[in-house]
């Protein structure tokens, strides 16, 4: 839902600015004494405002749907990536098979004429929000619901007075920042007229004792 929280972030910002200047408008043309435009002005702002406040709604289910999906990301990579380790490593020890190609499991994006229902008209009576809005708004709870199962399931012990072992799918712990260990570097001999210049001056030493 990326592309449709950014369309009506900015739908919504456009709407708040029109308000703002018919609200102008009105005001000036009032006080000139043209009433008429005055009044055709704020119904133009009230349906800007109105236009507004809908934009904002959809915002909200949009972005919980995005927030769900970061949540989504978190909790399953762990997962992710072991079935990708584990279907190449099937793969390579069985070149000769043919094996169904690994797919996402993630919905299908927003249609265009999905994405035409978020575009208002001033002016216009505002249309219901679509089934698939609904859809989302009631799956943001859904969602919710299953990651706090997830997170609440726990490997059992074999000793039952020892209690869990842990989380049974705990969160992507995410990249070590710690640095990375090598091998330390090998010494540089050094050259024979250093050794020579280091022996001289030992000796040196040694005759002035």
């Amino acid at each position: 839902m990326g592309d449709e929280l950014r369309q009506v972030r900015a739908a919504a910002w456009k709407a708040h600015v029109a308000a703002l200047r018919a609200g102008a408008v009105a005001k000036a043309a009032s006080s000139r004494g043209q009433h008429d435009t005055a009044a055709r002005q704020q119904e133009l702002a009230g349906s800007y405002h109105a236009l507004h406040a809908t934009y904002r709604q959809r915002e909200t289910v949009f972005a919980a749907v995005m927030a769900d999906r970061v949540d989504w990301d978190a909790a399953t990579r762990a997962q992710r990536h072991l079935a990708v380790a584990a279907d190449a490593e099937l793969r390579r020890r069985h070149p000769e098979q043919r094996f169904t190609p690994l797919r996402s499991a993630e919905p299908l994006p927003a249609t265009q004429a999905q994405r035409d229902e978020l575009t208002l008209t001033p002016g216009q009576p505002i249309p219901e929000s679509g089934q698939w809005i609904k859809d989302l708004a009631a799956g943001h709870q859904a969602f919710a619901d299953t990651l706090a199962e997830r997170q609440s399931q726990t490997i059992p012990s074999q000793d039952p007075d020892y209690g869990n072992l842990g989380q049974a799918f705990p969160p992507w712990p995410g990249p070590a920042k710690n640095a990375i260990l090598q091998p330390p570097k090998p010494e540089i001999s050094p050259s024979p007229r250093v050794l020579k210049r280091a022996a001289d001056r030992d000796a040196d030493r040694e005759a002035s004792d």
